[in-house]
C-alpha cells in the first residue's frame, strides 16, 4: 500500500513538473521574476545561408513563425514549430535564402492561440506594418552612406531645434516640392515659391537651425498606407513598429527596404548641409493595447498594470508601457542604438517622458555616449495622467538633476510668455498680462538655480530643477496647442496686424536670447497659422501643412528669425554652459513697471568678445524708457532689426534708451564694437 501510494505521489510530482516546465512563468513566477535574455539577437537575423528567429516569450506553451511572399494577403509559404531555449527566447532556423520575405509570430499561452502578430524587433516590415520583412540592411544603403558623418558639434548649449512633421513640410503646393509628403523631400535642393522664395533644405540652411527635429517618423497605426491617396493624417504619436520608418512618408510602402532608404537619404541631404536629425520617439505607450504585438507575445509584461488587473494610463492613451520591467528597457536601448547606428540619426526626443524611469534614462544616455557622446536626449518631463510608477522613480522635469544630460521642456517660460497651454484666450508677457515676469526670467536662465528669481512667483515650478543650461529646452510654442500666431490671434483679437507680427518677434527673441536650448516650432518664421484648431493631431493638410507662400508676405519676420539664430551663434554669452556661470554674469534689472524685464551679461560671459551686454523686454503695448548702467552704449538690435556692428537709432540720452512696445532692446559697450 505504501509502494502504492508512493509510485502516485512520484507520478503526480512528474506531471506537476513538467506542467511546471512546459509553462514555467506563467503559472508560477511573478512578472518581476520573468527571465532576462542577454542577447542582442531578438528578431529575425539574416544571411543568405540562413535565418533565425529569436522572439522572447517566456509564458508561452508554444510559438511558431510564418513565412509569406507579401506583406499583406496571401497564405503562408512555410511555417516553423519554434524550440524553447534559455532565458525565455523561442528559436527557429530558417535554412536558405530567405531575403525579401515577410514573416509573423503566433503564441499558445495558457491553451490558447493569441493572435498572429508582427516581431516587436522587425526592422523592416511590409504595407501597413502587419508582417515583419527579412531585409539585407546593406542592400538599403544610399551611395556614400559609409560616409556620412554627424555635423560637428562642440556643446549641447550650441544647438538650436526646428521641429517639423515629414508631411507638413512639403506637401503644400507652394512647396515647389517634388516628393511632397515624402523623406525624399528633404532631399532636394533649389526649390522654391511661387514667389521665388528659397524652401524646403535650402530654407532651413537659410534660417540656421543647427538639428531637425522630426515629428514620430517610425511605423505608426493611424495610416493606412494602401490607400495614401485618401491623404490621411496624423501626428504619428501611436507607434506600431518602432524599428523602421514610416511606410506613408515612402514613395514605396510595400517594398520594406524601400521606406528604409529614403529614411537614410535624408540624413545624409540633412548631414551634407551641416544640419543634424532629431527622432521624435514615443516609447510610453503602444497604439493599440490588448491587440499590440506586445501584448500578444507576453501577457501584461511590457505595460504597467494596476492592482485590479486594468492597463495603467499615465498616456491617456490606453496604457503606459513599464520601462523599469528589464526587457522592456532592453527593447528601448537597443532600439535607440539601432536608430542611431544603422539610421545616423543625432539624437531623441522622448515623448512623456516622465512615464518613463530615471534608471531607463540614464542608461540610454550611458549607452548612447559610447556610440557618440554629442548625442541629444531630451523630452516631456510631465505625463498626461497619473501613472502606478512611484513619483520619486519618474523622469519628470523636477527630478532632471538625477539623470545625466537628459534635457526638459520648460513650461514656465513657454507659459509666462503666452499664457497657460489649455486655455487658448488666456494671455500672459508677450500678450500684455503682468504677473508672468519671474515666469520668464526662469526661462532665460534655463531653470537653473538663480539669486534674483522670486520662485514663489513662477508658474508651474517653485524651484530650479537643471544642474545645467543644456537640461532645458526653452520655447514659446510646438505641434501641441495653439500655434504661435494663432495664440496670439485668440488673446489679442482686436490688435492691428502690426501689434501681432511685433509679438510674434518679441516671443521668440526672448526665446533665442535665453541660456539653454531654444527650440522653434516649424513654420513659425514665416507666421505660420493653423487656423485656430488646438489639437491638429489628424486635421487635414490644409489646416497642418507650411504654406511657402507666407515667406515672401512675412520677408521681415523670417530675416529677424534668422538673424537673431545668428546673433545665438556669434555670441556665447547668450550659450552659457553652466548654472555657476549664469549665476555669475547675468544680472537683472529692477523694471520701472511691469511687462518688463531686463538684464546684463558682463565680463565677456563665456568668452563672448562683446565685454557687457544688456537686454531688454517690453511687452507693454507703448514705449517705455530705462535707466542704463554707467558707460557707452550702442543699439545692436531692436524690435526690427539686428546689426552687430550698431544700429543707427540711438538712445536719445546716453544714459537712458527708449524701448519700442512690444519689442526687445539690446545695447552693448561702445568699446566692444
Amino acid at each position: 500500500m505504501k509502494k502504492r501510494f508512493f509510485s502516485y505521489f512520484f507520478v503526480a510530482f512528474l506531471l506537476l513538473l513538467t506542467v511546471s516546465w512546459i509553462s514555467p512563468y506563467r503559472s508560477v513566477m511573478k512578472i518581476t521574476d520573468y527571465p532576462v535574455y542577454s542577447g542582442n539577437d531578438l528578431g529575425a537575423v539574416y544571411t543568405p545561408a540562413e535565418t533565425s528567429f529569436r522572439v522572447w516569450a517566456p509564458t508561452a506553451d508554444k510559438v511558431v513563425v510564418r513565412l509569406y511572399k507579401e506583406g499583406s494577403g496571401g497564405q503562408a509559404i512555410q511555417q516553423m514549430d519554434m524550440s524553447r531555449k534559455a532565458d525565455g527566447v523561442w528559436f527557429a532556423m530558417g535554412m536558405g535564402d530567405s531575403k525579401n520575405l515577410f514573416y509573423t509570430y503566433q503564441a499558445m499561452i495558457g491553451g490558447k492561440w493569441m493572435d498572429e502578430v508582427a516581431d516587436i524587433y522587425a526592422k523592416a516590415v511590409g504595407v501597413n506594418g502587419h508582417r515583419g520583412m527579412i531585409v539585407d540592411l546593406k542592400e538599403t544603403n544610399p551611395k556614400d552612406w559609409d560616409k556620412d558623418k554627424r555635423p560637428p558639434l562642440k556643446s549641447d548649449n550650441d544647438i538650436i531645434l526646428w521641429e517639423v512633421h515629414t508631411r507638413d513640410f512639403s506637401v503644400n503646393p507652394s512647396s515647389g516640392i517634388k516628393n511632397k509628403g515624402k523623406f525624399l523631400a528633404f532631399t532636394e535642393e533649389g526649390t522654391k515659391s511661387p514667389e521665388g522664395e528659397k524652401t524646403g533644405l535650402d530654407h532651413i540652411v537659410e534660417l540656421g537651425v543647427t538639428h531637425v527635429h522630426l515629428l514620430p517618423a517610425f511605423d505608426g497605426r493611424s495610416i493606412d498606407e494602401s490607400k495614401l491617396s485618401e491623404n490621411k493624417y496624423n501626428w504619428g504619436y501611436d507607434p506600431l513598429n518602432y524599428n523602421t520608418p514610416e511606410g506613408s512618408y515612402s514613395t514605396d510602402p510595400y517594398d520594406g527596404k524601400v521606406r528604409i532608404k529614403e529614411f537614410k537619404e535624408m540624413v545624409q541631404a540633412l548631414h551634407r548641409k551641416g544640419i543634424r536629425v532629431i527622432m521624435d520617439v514615443v516609447y510610453n505607450h503602444t497604439g493599440l493595447t490588448e491587440k499590440s504585438n506586445f501584448e500578444q507575445l507576453v501577457p501584461s509584461y511590457y505595460y504597467r498594470m494596476t492592482p485590479d488587473g486594468k492597463f495603467s494610463n499615465a498616456s491617456a492613451c490606453g496604457n503606459e508601457t513599464a520601462s523599469e520591467h528589464p526587457m522592456m528597457r532592453k527593447f528601448m536601448i537597443e532600439s535607440l542604438r539601432f536608430w542611431a547606428n544603422e539610421y545616423h540619426v543625432d539624437g531623441f526626443r522622448f515623448d512623456l517622458m516622465a512615464i518613463h524611469d530615471q534608471e531607463t534614462m540614464n542608461q540610454i544616455r550611458n549607452e548612447l555616449d559610447k556610440i557618440d557622446p554629442s548625442l541629444f536626449m531630451y523630452g516631456e518631463g510631465w505625463s498626461a495622467g497619473s501613472s502606478t510608477l512611484p513619483h520619486e522613480q519618474q523622469a519628470t522635469k523636477d527630478q532632471v538633476y538625477k539623470m545625466n544630460r537628459v534635457a526638459v521642456f520648460s513650461d514656465e517660460i513657454r507659459d509666462g510668455i503666452r499664457g497657460h497651454w489649455s486655455n487658448a484666450k488666456e494671455a500672459a508677457f508677450m500678450n500684455g498680462k503682468p504677473g508672468f515676469e519671474e515666469s520668464v526670467k526662469f526661462g532665460i536662465v534655463a531653470a537653473t538655480d538663480h539669486p534674483q528669481i522670486d520662485y514663489a512667483k513662477v508658474n508651474n515650478s517653485k524651484k530650479a530643477y537643471a544642474s545645467s543650461p543644456a537640461q532645458t529646452i526653452v520655447y514659446v510654442t510646438c505641434h501641441d496647442n495653439p500655434c504661435l500666431r494663432d495664440k496670439i490671434d485668440y488673446t489679442m483679437p482686436n490688435a492691428p496686424e502690426s501689434e501681432k507680427i511685433k509679438v510674434q518677434k518679441l516671443a521668440n527673441a526672448i526665446v533665442l536670447t535665453s541660456q539653454g536650448v531654444p527650440f522653434l516650432h516649424a513654420g513659425e518664421e514665416l507666421v505660420r497659422t493653423k487656423h485656430g484648431v488646438e489639437n491638429s493631431y489628424d486635421s487635414p493638410d490644409s489646416i497642418n501643412w507650411i504654406d511657402w507662400s507666407l515667406k515672401a508676405k512675412h520677408k521681415d519676420v523670417f530675416s529677424y528669425y534668422q538673424s537673431l539664430i545668428q546673433l545665438r551663434k556669434k555670441h556665447p554669452a547668450f550659450r552659457m554652459p553652466s548654472q555657476e556661470m549664469i549665476s555669475k554674469n547675468l544680472k537683472f534689472f529692477e523694471m520701472p513697471r511691469s511687462l518688463m524685464i531686463g538684464y546684463q551679461l558682463s565680463g565677456k560671459a563665456n568668452g563672448d568678445k562683446w565685454k557687457e551686454i544688456l537686454v531688454y523686454f517690453n511687452a507693454n503695448e507703448g514705449p517705455s524708457e530705462v535707466l542704463l548702467p554707467e558707460g557707452e552704449w550702442t543699439v545692436v538690435a531692436n524690435g526690427s532689426a539686428i546689426n552687430e556692428k550698431g544700429l543707427p537709432s540711438l538712445p536719445s540720452k546716453r544714459s537712458r534708451a527708449v524701448v519700442d512696445g512690444r519689442s526687445m532692446l539690446i545695447l552693448v559697450d561702445k568699446s566692444s564694437i
